[in-house]
Parts: structure tokens; C-alpha cells; sequence
């Protein structure tokens, strides 16, 4: 039997010599919290940056973004509690201040018991916490667990609704020895799809008188950082900036959507340059020709019209290219626009390169990103799969290499 060396081929799929990779922009991504710094100092007020870094740092990697961007802002969120105890990690191995973390995600009571020693902060979104405020008790705690109390103004998620305020929050008042109320949020149900913000600021309207009525509860003249504007609402609606900014898929150079570019236009007298962070690169496992009248792939879906040289690509829907695309999507090899042919397989695709390049030595395509004069956004991948850019990024494989690039 061959013994096999598993360390010198690396860890996972993703460390292998034929596959995908990402290459992550820092330059892109300082710029991008520069322009939302630059919202900060509109009306004179101080306000804290954050950005949200949950589902693998919008599928960019957290291990890659978390140094990128821990020294360029104020405040961190996630939604599961493992992630934010990355970063204390982090901190500590680096030597570095601890930053406000927020988990924005569901926590139990036990995990809310390590969050609190850490200095990680939570919200607070349903009576259901009545149950972790014994545990935190008999953790006999050095200093109350920090909370955010959500507000449920018009999403119908999770979060207090104006009738359930003070009702159902007075156990906060009666756990303040454990439980520390220091901010309030919200989140807006939609802001992105719509040019006309009627909606949004009725929710505003709620939001405020919500964090009334919670202050009142709190007493002692309590003040809450305030946070419900995710990136659409702070770069359209600056009466929802408050003391924190809560910004997420722009943070990664993504416009929410095209309704907001306009509105942003409309707000800012500007279109603020939001530069994407994210390539996406292949290198080809073979380049051959077929001849005219050949098939192309599973269900034998494309047929060739022409002699036609192709590249096969060992990436597919596995790694988080969608299915959806096929038959329609481009890739870009050597500057040019090269058409998907076929069905997107597991771990394939196959592209035209007929005029892309003049031999069969191996090309390295890009799937995400720019090659000279020409680019393919994840809002065009987007489009092709018949989804939103969100779901295309938050989706790439955990497993693929992050490179961090200038």
C-alpha cells in the first residue's frame, strides 16, 4: 500500500493545483470604508462605522477581511457567536484593542455566559432571553452582559413590536444585573427595491418612537446607541445614519441595488465610486478543439456550429457557481468575452476560446472581476443565474483560496 503525504498537497479542495481561486482586493476595500467615512462627516455628526462581516464576510472570507479591515472601523457584526469570538482571537494574538462586537444572530444562554466575559455585545429580540438571565446569574459574571434591544418596526422578523414594548421588555429592567441595555435597532424592510423611501422612514418614525418608550422603561435618563441603517440607508437616508452605521454588502464595493445608485444620485448630488473587493479566477485543466457538430456537456444541451476550441474549467456548482448560468453566462480570458457552452457542471465548466487565444497552452479565466477594458460583475453572474448578487458571493466556497491582493 502507497503511503500519501496528505500535508504536502495541502489541507482541502480548495488547496488544490487545479482549481478556482478569489482574490481579495485591500486597496478596494479601504477605499470603500473611506466612502462611507466621508457619509459620516455629513451634518457634523459623530457616528460610528460598522460593518457587518456575517456569512464568511459576505462569502469573501473572514479569516482574509477581519485584519483588512479591523484597524479601519469602529465596530464589527456578525450573526453567529463563534465568529465574533474571532476576532477577541485575533486581538489577542496581535496585541490589539478590542473593538465593539455585536452578534446580531440568535444566541443561547450558555453562549451568552462566554460572550459576556468576552465583551461581546447581543441583541435582545424576544422574551426567550428570560431564560439565559439564571444562567448569567450563576456565572457570577465580572460585568453584565452588553445588549441591543431590536425593535421590530415593519420587517415581521425578529425584534419587539411597539405593542409589545414596554409589556414584554420589562424583564430587562428586572435582570439589569446582568443584562446591560446599551443600544437599540432595527432593520429596514425595503429600502433597496424602491427609488420613493415612504416606507422606510414610516419605520424611522417607529424606530424613535420605540427607543422612547424603551428609555422611558429604562429610566435614569438611559442613552441607546442607535443603529438601523444597513448600506442603502446610509448612503439614501441620512436621518437613519444615528450614532452607528451598520454597512454590509457595499462595505465589499457591491451596490444594494440599482434603485439605490439612483437614489444615491439623488441624495448625495454624486454617485459615490464603490469598488468591488472580489475576483474570481480559474486556471484552465485543458484547452482542445472539437469539431463542428459536437456536443457540449451534460444533456448535450450545446452543439457546436463550428470547429471550436475550448477550455475546460475546473470549477462548477460545487464551488458556488450557479447552475443557472448555463447556456448564458461569459467568463473573460485574456480581455476577451468567451460564452459558457452547455450545462454548468459539479466541478466544470466549459468555455468557448476560439478567439481568446491562438493555441492549446492552458488560460486562466476570469469568472468574477476585470481583465483590461472588460469586466464580469456579480451582478451580471446574477443576472445570468436569475438571483441577486448577495446569494452569488455569500455562496462561494468556503473551501476555495482567498488571496489577499493590493
Amino acid at each position: 500500500m502507497v503511503e500519501v503525504n496528505v500535508e504536502s498537497i495541502g489541507g482541502g479542495p480548495g488547496d488544490a493545483a487545479h482549481t478556482s481561486w478569489l482574490e481579495l482586493s485591500a486597496g478596494a476595500l479601504k477605499h470603500n470604508v473611506e466612502v462611507f467615512r466621508a457619509l459620516e462627516g455629513r451634518g457634523g455628526t459623530s457616528r460610528s462605522l460598522g460593518v457587518v462581516l456575517k456569512g464568511n464576510a459576505y462569502g469573501h472570507g473572514l479569516a482574509q477581511v477581519l485584519p483588512l479591515v479591523h484597524g479601519l472601523v469602529d465596530l464589527l457584526y456578525f450573526i453567529a457567536p463563534q465568529d465574533a469570538l474571532k476576532v477577541r482571537e485575533y486581538e489577542r494574538a496581535q496585541g490589539l484593542s478590542p473593538r465593539q462586537v455585536v452578534v446580531l444572530g440568535a444566541v443561547g444562554p450558555h453562549e451568552a455566559v462566554v460572550l459576556a466575559r468576552e465583551g461581546v455585545e447581543v441583541v435582545v429580540a424576544d422574551r426567550g432571553w428570560e431564560d439565559a438571565v439564571p444562567v448569567l446569574r450563576a456565572a457570577k459574571l465580572e460585568r453584565p452582559l452588553r445588549v441591543h434591544v431590536h425593535i421590530d418596526t415593519g420587517l415581521g422578523r425578529e425584534g419587539f413590536t411597539l405593542e409589545q414594548i414596554p409589556r414584554e421588555t420589562q424583564f430587562l429592567v428586572d435582570a439589569r444585573d446582568v443584562l446591560e441595555v446599551v443600544g437599540g435597532l432595527s432593520h429596514f424592510a425595503n429600502t433597496e427595491d424602491v427609488t420613493e423611501q415612504g416606507y422606510a422612514l414610516a419605520q424611522v418614525d417607529a424606530f424613535e418612537t420605540g427607543l422612547r418608550l424603551l428609555s422611558g422603561q429604562l429610566g435614569e435618563g438611559r442613552v441607546l446607541q442607535r443603529h438601523i441603517a444597513a448600506s442603502a440607508a446610509a448612503l439614501v437616508l441620512p436621518r437613519a445614519r444615528y450614532e452607528a452605521q451598520r454597512v454590509g454588502i457595499s462595505l465589499y464595493g457591491l451596490w444594494p441595488s440599482a434603485e439605490t445608485r439612483l437614489s444615491a444620485r439623488l441624495v448625495l448630488g454624486e454617485v459615490p465610486v464603490l469598488k468591488p473587493v472580489l475576483s474570481w479566477r480559474c486556471r484552465s485543466q485543458v484547452v482542445k478543439w472539437l469539431p463542428a457538430d459536437s456536443y457540449v456537456g451534460y444533456g448535450c444541451t450545446y452543439r457546436t456550429s463550428e470547429p471550436t476550441r475550448i477550455a475546460v474549467l475546473p470549477v462548477g456548482y460545487y464551488d458556488g457557481y450557479p447552475r443557472l448560468a448555463s447556456g448564458k453566462a461569459h467568463v473573460l480570458v485574456n480581455g476577451r468575452r468567451c460564452a459558457v457552452l452547455g450545462r454548468v457542471m459539479m466541478n466544470h465548466l466549459i468555455v468557448d476560446v476560439t478567439r481568446a487565444t491562438h493555441d492549446e497552452r492552458p488560460v486562466t479565466a476570469t469568472l468574477m472581476g476585470r481583465e483590461g477594458d472588460e469586466s464580469i460583475s456579480a451582478e451580471s453572474l446574477a443576472g445570468w443565474a436569475q438571483t441577486l448578487h448577495y446569494e452569488i458571493v455569500a455562496r462561494l466556497g468556503a473551501h476555495l483560496r482567498r488571496v489577499v491582493v493590493e
